[in-house]
């Protein structure tokens, strides 16, 4: 079988063809790392996943890179003027930028690890490729595509043919629809900074041909791409907003300085809503992963949640659509644990094939996840061949169910990761089984006590509560029951 994917460049759905065979190579646009990532960056990323996930469960090798944005971001991407984003939150958290960077790198890559989002075989950090932005703004001088100007370097729009084939955005309609604000050092208000000359106080800053700068945000998406995937990728990602200007300026650079085609295959998600409006800090409905888990919802019902819209489609986020998800996904784990392990099943080949060709069909995820329920409800299909079934899913899907841990009415004795090493025993008297989530908030509430940290014990407590459990600390342990 052979994926099927919509390529934004060339506005349709087409199949996969990769340059090299049964080799991918694949590059996704990731954070600039000045604050947590919000939940619709969160849905971009695992659009990537679910998509490196099926190529792999295809029988494709991957190669990914996924790109950390440390430096040049600026405030004002479309005109390549404002503030650089790290600096900004440097001054906001009084902090080094250089900290700032490693701190929301760590965020980020625990929030991608919460939702089960595969590591990229490499992170790039933009810091580490002055040296590769550098050389390929050379070579865009040497191909006549740069030009310098009072200590910072500007790509010449004008000369190359054919900007805006992703975006639409032609050049025509830029000159005609420009608000640019005039800056003297460019030729033409729409042309895009390579490099930029730092003053004295900037604090992220190298040497160059050109002086002391910085890179300009879309130069090291293309340094960072080339240098490790090649002149010409078969796959890039992102959301809708990267569409323009980031990922058509990223063409005209890397297509600038190699006369090479430079992506194959762009595949980009669509916009997240909350509550039928765009999210901003202003209305309120910003939301991190920090605050959907400060709820009390798993974050594995958003990676659902997710699955249940195509990636192309804008997905409306809810309370109630991510506490249906988490339902929906309780019983999924409670039938898995429900089978006994020690049965010999079988991966059904005609719901396997199914379930390929969904996502083959252009990343079809909703279908996939109707498939899951389809196979559950289906009364002549043993349990234990179900439960075999969805764990090979589950390769794709990404839910954890392989690692469901759930106890009934046995005891549960399980260590604490705390500075005593403690051991707690957990008694079920629920009379059914209790899930895996449920078990992780009862030990986050016993480290929280252990650390006297009340404030988080009696939140959790709460939660708990929320989800129709009451706990009660024994000198046996801790005994839980189910209140509704």
């Amino acid at each position: 079988m052979t994926l099927r994917i919509y390529n934004t460049l060339s506005k349709q759905i087409e199949e996969l063809k990769p340059i090299d065979g049964n080799e991918v190579t694949m590059y996704s646009c990731g954070p600039t790392v000045y604050d947590y990532v919000h939940i619709g960056n969160l849905r971009t990323f695992m659009m990537a996943d679910f998509l490196r996930r099926t190529l792999l469960f295809s029988g494709y090798n991957v190669k990914h890179i996924k790109n950390i944005t440390d430096v040049g971001h600026l405030t004002q991407d479309d005109i390549d003027a404002g503030e650089d984003k790290m600096l900004k939150a440097a001054k906001r958290e009084n902090k080094n930028p250089y900290d700032i960077a490693k701190f929301y790198e760590e965020a980020f890559h625990e929030d991608e690890a919460k939702l089960h989002i595969l590591p990229a075989n490499k992170f790039t950090r933009a810091t580490e490729y002055i040296s590769q932005m550098i050389e390929l703004i050379q070579r865009l001088f040497e191909k006549g595509y740069a030009y310098e100007s009072n200590g910072s370097v500007y790509y010449d729009i004008d000369k190359f043919e054919g900007y805006g084939k992703l975006s639409g955005n032609a050049l025509e309609n830029l000159k005609i629809g420009a608000r640019l604000e005039a800056n003297p050092d460019k030729k033409n208000p729409y042309d895009l900074a390579l490099w930029l000359k730092a003053g004295e106080e900037h604090l992220m800053k190298w040497e160059s041909p050109w002086g002391v700068g910085y890179p300009g945000w879309h130069i090291e998406c293309s340094a960072m791409s080339i240098s490790n995937l090649g002149e010409t990728l078969d796959i890039h990602t992102g959301g809708e907003d990267n569409i323009f200007p980031h990922h058509e300026n990223e063409i005209a650079q890397s297509e600038g300085a190699t006369g090479k085609k430079f992506v194959n295959y762009w595949v980009h998600a669509r916009f997240l809503l909350v509550n039928g409006e765009k999210m901003s800090k202003s209305k309120g409905n910003f939301y991190t992963l920090k605050d959907i888990e400060n709820k009390g919802f798993n974050p594995l019902a958003y990676r659902y949640l997710c699955l249940t819209a195509h990636f192309q489609t804008q997905m409306n986020f809810t309370e109630q659509s991510l506490q249906d998800s988490e339902n929906a996904l309780e019983k999924l784990f409670n039938f898995i644990s429900s089978i006994d392990d020690q049965e010999e099943g079988k991966v059904l080949d005609e719901y396997a094939k199914k379930f390929q060709a969904a996502l083959e069909d252009n990343l079809d995820t909703p279908r996939a996840i109707a498939l899951v329920w389809e196979l559950l409800k289906n009364k002549e299909i043993s349990d234990i061949d179900k439960k075999v079934t969805l764990l090979k899913f589950d390769e794709v899907l990404g839910l954890g169910l392989a690692n469901v841990s759930t106890i009934e009415t046995e005891t549960l004795t399980i260590n604490i990761a705390s500075p005593e090493n403690r051991t707690i025993t957990i008694r079920n008297s629920t009379g059914s089984i209790i899930s895996a989530y449920i078990l992780n908030l009862i030990q986050e509430r016993e480290i929280a006590r252990i650390a006297k940290d009340f404030l988080t014990s009696d939140r959790i407590r709460d939660e708990l509560k929320e989800k129709g459990y009451e706990t009660k600390d024994t000198p046996e342990g801790i005994e839980i029951t189910k209140i509704k």
